[in-house]
């Protein structure tokens, strides 16, 4: 029986997002600490939406380190394929706020030193949907791991997705990039790329169609890119392309963690064996509920019930 609806596999992180709004890093004075990464994100907000989530990840025996054992506890997220490492302290990342795309400067240690331990193949024979990100394959030995997994998951029949969420300074060289993105295309997985995220990754604008037919001459089937204010396009091979508007929002608060949002209602979704317009309507919805909040999606909200 599977029993992991969600496997997130990748960096988990402390935000230091900046308190002044609209400025870079070299004018922020102060800083409030969250809990971030890409994939820690999605777990945490697929567990908050009822979902069994399972996080695999590398932290520092520290402060730091407990602070986010303690936090993915409180949302019932399963720990138990988190390494604590001794000899590494927990990766910090300062991020500007803003309206556009942050700033940033990481500062990383023990998040890239996801082992194949941490991995079993009985876990992932249990597991519907194996996730992970660019920043996640960014570094060995995670990149390691992580495609062998991917690999092992997709021949177990499991579904694999990936956000595509490229930074040029996380990397040795784009064509490493490139040619690991590609390695991971080979198993199917759901894309989700932002076009930021593509005019870093290609280092030029290339019209839609063309970032849609790399990844599909990869081997990948659907592809959803997020246009910001400007909403989403799919593209599944072989169809029409879908392009929905997104939710009017009166003030954005924070974009930091909404295109993690948006992944992790489309993924709720399409675990719940919704249709891909459906499964685009709950991600606009709940990136919608983010971009509406600082740090996280709040608390104090029954986020299933404005959702569905």
């Amino acid at each position: 029986m599977n029993n992991i609806d969600i496997l997130c596999v990748g960096e988990v992180l402390i935000d230091f997002i900046g308190h002044q709004s609209g400025v870079m890093i070299d004018n922020t004075r102060d800083y409030h600490r969250y809990l971030g990464g890409s994939p820690t994100n999605v777990a945490m907000n697929s567990s908050r939406l009822g979902l069994n989530a399972t996080m695999v990840a590398t932290v520092g025996k520290d402060g730091f380190g407990t602070y986010i054992f303690d936090r993915l506890s409180s949302v019932g997220l399963n720990t138990d394929h988190i390494k604590c490492l001794d000899n590494k302290s927990t990766s910090v990342i300062f991020v500007s706020r803003s309206e556009g795309t942050p700033d940033f400067i990481p500062y990383r240690e023990a998040d890239y030193c996801i082992d194949e331990e941490q991995i079993s193949k009985e876990t992932l024979s249990k597991t519907k949907i194996f996730h992970t990100t660019c920043f996640a394959l960014s570094k060995k030995p995670a990149q390691e791991t992580i495609l062998k997994k991917a690999e092992e998951a997709f021949n177990l029949g499991c579904q694999l997705s990936i956000d595509v969420n490229y930074a040029k300074k996380l990397w040795n060289s784009q064509e490493e990039a490139l040619q690991v993105i590609k390695n991971y295309c080979k198993f199917n997985p759901l894309i989700k790329i932002s076009e930021d995220d593509m005019l870093r990754l290609f280092e030029k604008e290339l019209a839609h169609e063309e970032i849609f037919n790399f990844f599909h001459n990869a081997g990948v089937d659907i592809v959803c890119l997020t246009l910001g204010s400007k909403g989403v396009k799919l593209s599944q091979k072989g169809k029409e392309i879908i392009q929905l508007p997104a939710i009017k929002i009166d003030k954005v608060i924070d974009t930091t963690g909404a295109g993690d949002a948006f992944w992790s209602g489309f993924l709720f979704a399409y675990i719940k064996k919704k249709t891909i317009n459906e499964c685009l309507d709950i991600a606009l919805k709940l990136a919608a509920l983010k971009l509406q909040n600082v740090g996280r999606l709040p608390d104090n909200i029954n986020i299933l019930s404005q959702l569905l």
